[in-house]
């Protein structure tokens, strides 16, 4: 269902100045704003309205400017739990490339067909060699139901907090409004080897990925 908006007007005035006399000319400008919750088709995140005019601060800004994971370095190590509840470390992988994607939350429109074309690209991924992880806020009771309905055969960690997301630097999108969408190749050393971040089209992160392993 549509979210319902309401609306204002914005009036510019702009002092032509001519001669003998000057003359005011005002223009309109016409805003819709979001007035009850509404959810994103491209950014794959639920959204309210307080979304739209979150203030910025500083330290949201240096996050989108500067990641703290790199191209060419190693990973650094996390432990989350999975969508069954049991604890998982990132070392547990290595000896493998690991395909990492961050995305902003389960059940949301983007972030669905994200998942599902990582399951239906699954076996190309293991024919490469490589494990799929998906790292969301949402908890492991969340991860169980959207890996369930979906049947994704692939590892779903909760970042609860946003922790890892932070301490990876992972960009957010819209000013820091919303949670980056972005995925990571690690190689079997477990150093980044591929850095994708896209929020507007989530299944070209598989269609990078696996052409960058394929390559590999």
């Amino acid at each position: 269902m549509a979210a319902s908006s309401s609306s204002f007007t914005l009036c510019n005035h702009t002092t032509l100045h001519t001669l003998p006399q000057r003359k005011t000319l005002v223009t309109k400008t016409h805003f819709s704003v979001p007035t009850k919750s509404s959810e994103s088709n491209f950014f794959g995140s639920r959204l309210t309205h307080s979304s739209y005019f979150s203030p910025v601060s500083s330290s949201s800004l240096k996050s989108l400017i500067f990641a703290k994971v790199n191209k060419g370095q190693a990973a650094p190590d996390f432990t989350l739990k999975d969508q069954n509840g049991k604890p998982v470390s990132l070392k547990k992988y290595k000896g493998k490339p690991v395909v990492l994607y961050f995305y902003p939350a389960d059940e949301t429109p983007g972030c669905t067909k994200q998942a599902c074309a990582f399951r239906d690209s699954y076996e190309k991924f293991k024919k490469a060699g490589a494990e799929v992880i998906g790292i969301s806020g949402d908890d492991s009771a969340s991860h169980k139901a959207f890996a369930s309905k979906y049947k994704l055969p692939y590892t779903l960690l909760s970042d609860e907090g946003n922790k890892v997301r932070k301490d990876w630097g992972v960009p957010g999108d819209l000013f820091g409004a919303l949670p980056g969408r972005q995925t990571y190749v690690l190689d079997k050393n477990g150093v980044v080897q591929l850095i994708y971040n896209n929020q507007f089209q989530p299944e070209k992160h598989i269609d990078e990925t696996l052409k960058f392993l394929k390559a590999a």
